[in-house]
């Protein structure tokens, strides 16, 4: 530590310049806690806003999907973002857009508005959230330090999804369903003033473009596809209003490739993904988000819409899942040094599926105890172990220069993966749920997502164990 006794300012200046590793973490992991939560908070608070604002059941879902699509389809935007005009403006930017468009949500009159505030959101968060792994694995040395951070970080985003529906309950019940919002308003404007004043500028500014077409192939293809798979759950597979949008994402998803394959300055460099750590992570990461994802969305339903519980019941019946998947979100580093990273990630997904098949045995007479206590934290401490690792190989290829795009990417993975994981399993839930709408129906069709969410995760652990590759930590973490 430089001598307090200078002459000169040297001291004040590099501390400025170098603000100590602690405040860096709590400024970035507030800042992913926020983007994370809002993905599962609005879910105990869904029937309030549907007696608020009277929305749909379709409109229900896309209060959820809108935030989820288009924070997966900017995320890549929002990481290479960073790389160039520097991690410090990208993340105050999009903290400021992410807390404005709270407060929009919270004070919506009509379900439009709800909507649309929420789109803005997830554009806010997606800006957002890479930055907040760019400046942590930019801050961090390589090695055992890195490691630990990338852990935090991962576990205080895993905790801000398990948290999500305490929270939710909490303000719903005592306060008011805007209040889910409105709370990101204050926090938010707590972090911004923290990240402006300490948060030091890492960004190389290299003068490269931003790919906005490709962002809004990406996000418009990705949401037509969503779109599509929604409207089978009321029209079928065969109708034209189902098959005309997954036919015309899957043609812009197309046209999204073929884009960064002929532009100078891609979006997602086609190349990346040569890098066997980076193409095989961020697959896993695909399907194991679509799994995951849903977790929180049907066990909200289940306990308010089967058991009868409060707003307030459903979010304390999550604390134990909270705890669980941060847990295992924080241990991982050490028994990624012990077993290594890809049978670590095998072995989170096959716990996280054990638990899915068994809350697939969910009835209209279950219990806490008996039906989603035990269940539930497999569930998460999979999730939880699975996370770390998976985020660790996927950037662990990359060059420096692209560390930006490629945490953008394995966010953009997972998120993408839950858009298309709620649209399908949300329409299996409601085939077998079909026009009866009690309690047994609901509890057959919510058991029936999670049964083929578990395939989806077991078809992930045999991808995991064929194309993972092999990575061992140095070191322990100390």
């Amino acid at each position: 530590m430089p001598s307090t006794t200078s002459p000169v300012m040297l001291p004040e200046t590099t501390r400025r310049a170098s603000p100590p590793p602690w405040l860096v973490m709590l400024l970035v992991c507030a800042g992913q806690f926020l983007v994370v939560l809002d993905v599962s908070v609005v879910n105990v608070a869904l029937p309030a806003m549907r007696t608020g604002l009277g929305l749909s059941e379709l409109g229900l879902q896309w209060i959820v999907n809108a935030y989820v699509i288009t924070f997966a389809g900017f995320m890549l935007l929002g990481g290479r973002a960073a790389d160039i005009f520097g991690r410090k403006r990208v993340f105050v930017a999009g903290l400021a857009l992410f807390t404005l468009a709270s407060a929009a949500g919270g004070l919506a009159q009509e379900p439009w508005q709800l909507i649309a505030a929420r789109t803005i959101q997830g554009v806010g968060a997606a800006v957002l959230s890479p930055a907040t792994l760019t400046i942590l694995t930019t801050s961090f040395p390589s090695g055992p330090a890195r490691t630990r951070a990338i852990a935090t970080w991962t576990a205080v985003g895993a905790g801000g999804g398990a948290a999500g529906g305490l929270v939710g309950g909490l303000l719903t019940e005592y306060l008011s369903w805007r209040w889910v919002l409105l709370i990101n308003v204050p926090v938010g404007a707590l972090v911004l003033i923290g990240a402006v004043l300490w948060l030091r500028e890492s960004g190389r500014g290299d003068g490269r473009r931003l790919d906005v077409p490709g962002a809004l192939l990406v996000t418009g293809g990705l949401g037509l596809v969503a779109y599509g798979i929604v409207q089978t759950e009321t029209d079928g597979w065969g109708a034209p209003s189902a098959l005309v949008p997954l036919a015309a994402g899957l043609l812009v998803l197309g046209a999204f490739v073929a884009v960064e394959a002929r532009t100078t300055a891609p979006l997602m460099p086609l190349g990346l993904f040569r890098l066997r750590s980076v193409s095989a992570a961020n697959t896993a990461m695909l399907l194991a988000g679509a799994a995951m994802f849903s977790m929180w969305y049907f066990l909200s339903l289940y306990t308010q819409n089967v058991l009868d519980y409060t707003p307030l019941q459903a979010g304390l019946s999550f604390l134990p899942h909270s705890l669980s998947i941060v847990l295992g979100s924080k241990i991982a580093p050490r028994l990624m040094h012990h077993v290594g990273a890809k049978t670590l990630a095998v072995a989170g997904a096959l716990i996280s599926a054990a638990g899915m098949i068994w809350q697939s045995t969910m009835s209209a007479d279950g219990t806490y105890l008996g039906t989603l206590l035990g269940p539930g934290i497999l569930m998460a401490f999979g999730a939880g172990l699975t996370a770390t690792p998976v985020a660790s190989i996927a950037t662990s290829g990359a060059a420096p220069s692209e560390q930006g795009l490629v945490s953008g990417l394995i966010n953009t993975s997972r998120q993408m993966g839950g858009a298309l994981g709620l649209s399908v399993l949300s329409t299996v839930a409601a085939t077998r749920v079909g026009a009866g709408g009690g309690p047994d129906d609901l509890a057959s069709g919510y058991g029936l997502a999670f049964r083929v969410g578990s395939v989806i995760l077991l078809a992930a652990v045999l991808l995991m164990i064929v194309t993972l590759p092999r990575r061992r930590e140095d070191s322990a973490p100390s």
